[in-house]
């Protein structure tokens, strides 16, 4: 970019507080705007976890917690950490403060665009918790909000009010989604700075793009849903509420189709897990390259089974019917396609061992949790494949083998991956270095204490203990082992919920006394540490944008001065010189 065109770009810059703080158009006041909101919520998120934990623990013990309320902070915990903190963290707050940064541009592609998704993302915010202001308080009917249990009279908690404002919040959600869906799209194809091809883009860039891709064809579906399913409670039509009799007496609406809308919910709820999954799987890949001091194994191939990834993510939805009555054929069909999805997660496992494989191997905070995350990932994903298969998952699907697994796979891997980005990039975004000893001791407890929590969950389902039960007192088959489980989960569950104190505790201290932060603390290659300063300022680069003339993970280059070659350098330094050439 040119003097004249970087002066431009100044000119409309942050002019006061308002413009710079509340309602700016700078990425990456917008990436931590959506970071510190989707923290917050996630911390809500977490405490409604304990309540839930403490009624399966000790049963009956804690009277504020009856079957009704019960149901309710299951169904907020599920959506709050899967929509509102891990969607919105990955590529509302990843996605915002990298890709700029990691592919060379002052910003994103539309600015007043990208601040207007995150305000219309805290209107949703505000809409999700003002159900529990709200006579009957928020639904309970369970984040998969399946038609007849959510809108029908005392079919559930929340009925009424309750699932309006979730599904209103749900649409303003999805609307949000789709500006920063199209602002990454349109920044990562039109926005790379001189020399950024696409087959040099890191894979943290790559991985959010491919989740924009799939928000912008799967969110649609959620949305028509979600709005249907308001037309079916407010105006009274019957898209998805068919022939019903309630207490002896026939509803006036009939007709629809419940099956319907699980066949729309799911199709946006697979690609949900990889909208998730990918961005974190491309922060743990760099990651795990920077810390091993070793460039990337099989970079093309990692790519192309993103890319996989992606698109076979849109054929499996129905694996979580089938329990729902579906045509055996399709039985077939969608097992047979989510055991193929297996094959590229495998590719990228392998590559990321690889990586690994006679590394000089850098054990920092970051990269204990991205070792972590391809821990969960796999076993998680492996406990996956018994549920890809239909004569498995029928006697399987409604017991806690499925909670231990989707929160393995899904919630805990993802979180992992949050946390070695924020300690990655916190030098990088505030100008000061986290403390590694709390770092560790946060990860030790943190992947331990989840192990502990959700691996005796695969035992409690193959013991038929059900998911979703408030008590279990009425289940004459289970054996006494269950309840001294439950109670043994709980505990562990609110030790690691407390360690993440150590995380809050740790940010605090660090924006207040942490250590000032080098250029480039962790010796990285990517271009977000050739910023003329830390934090970056407004615009990035200065007048001069980088030009790029290799890929993201030239590490250990054999004959070159350093162990890390950056994106900007032109040529690779011979030992014993400055870097330029020069002797």
């Amino acid at each position: 970019m040119s003097d004249t065109a970087h002066t431009a770009h100044e000119a409309h810059g942050p002019q006061g507080y308002w413009s710079k703080y509340i309602f700016s158009q700078d990425h990456k006041v917008i990436a931590l705007q959506y970071t510190g909101t989707a923290l917050l919520v996630g911390a809500f998120g977490m405490v409604l976890s304990w309540l839930i934990r403490l009624q399966l623990g000790f049963p009956g013990d804690f009277t504020f917690i009856q079957p009704s309320n019960y149901l309710q902070f299951m169904t907020q915990h599920g959506m709050i950490m899967i929509v509102y903190l891990l969607t919105a963290l990955l590529l509302g707050g990843f996605g915002n403060y990298l890709i700029p940064l990691m592919i060379g541009a002052r910003d994103m592609a539309f600015p007043f665009l990208n601040m207007l998704s995150y305000w219309t993302y805290f209107v949703s915010v505000l809409l999700l918790f003002a159900a529990f202001l709200v006579p009957g308080g928020p639904t309970g009917a369970g984040w998969t909000l399946y038609p007849t249990q959510s809108i029908l009279p005392g079919a559930s908690p929340g009925s009424e009010w309750g699932i309006r404002l979730l599904l209103m919040s749900l649409a303003v959600f999805v609307a949000a989604s789709t500006m920063g869906g199209l602002n990454y799209v349109t920044t990562v194809l039109q926005a790379r700075t001189r020399g950024m091809t696409l087959m040099r883009l890191p894979l943290t860039v790559w991985g959010i793009f491919v989740a924009a891709v799939l928000t912008l064809l799967s969110f649609p579906a959620l949305f028509v849903a979600g709005v249907m399913m308001l037309l079916d409670s407010l105006a009274g039509t019957s898209f998805f509420v068919p022939t019903v009799t309630l207490f002896g007496q026939q509803l006036a609406r009939e007709g629809g189709n419940p099956i319907l809308f699980q066949h729309l919910f799911w199709y946006f709820g697979h690609p949900e897990v990889y909208i998730v999954i990918l961005p974190a799987m491309g922060i743990a890949s760099d990651l795990l390259s920077a810390y091993a001091r070793k460039p990337i194994f099989g970079y093309k191939a990692m790519v192309l089974s993103l890319l996989a990834i992606g698109g076979l993510s849109f054929i499996v939805w129905a694996h979580h019917m089938f329990v729902s009555g579906m045509n055996p054929w399709f039985h077939f069909w969608f097992a047979f396609s989510t055991l193929i999805i297996a094959v590229p997660s495998a590719i990228k496992t392998y590559n990321w061992v690889l990586t690994l494989w006679k590394g000089n191997i850098h054990l920092t905070t970051p990269m204990l949790y991205s070792i972590g995350f391809v821990s969960t990932f796999v076993a998680g994903g492996v406990t996956g494949l018994f549920l890809g298969n239909v004569i498995i998952d029928v006697p399987l699907s409604d017991t806690y083998f499925v909670v231990g697994h989707f929160h393995l796979v899904m919630g805990v891997s993802a979180i992992l991956a949050i946390f070695a980005g924020i300690y990655h990039w916190f030098p990088k975004a505030t100008g000061r270095m986290m403390s590694e000893a709390l770092g560790k001791i946060h990860f030790w407890v943190t992947f331990v204490g989840v192990y502990l929590i959700f691996f005796p969950m695969y035992y409690l389902g193959f013991l038929g203990v059900p998911r979703r039960y408030y008590s279990f007192d009425a289940i004459g088959s289970l054996p006494s082992s269950v309840g001294g489980l439950n109670t043994f989960i709980t505990i562990v569950a609110l030790l690691v919920g407390a360690a993440q104190l150590l995380f809050a505790l740790n940010v605090i201290w660090s924006l207040a006394k942490g250590k000032r932060a080098e250029a480039n603390p962790w010796r990285a290659t990517t271009l977000e540490w050739q910023t003329p300063t830390s934090p970056p300022p407004h615009g990035n680069w200065g007048p001069a944008l980088p030009v790029v003339s290799r890929w993201a993970y030239d590490y250990s280059v054999p004959g070159a001065r350093e162990d890390f070659i950056p994106q900007s350098v032109a040529t690779t330094p011979a030992k014993g010189t400055d870097g330029k050439g020069q002797r």
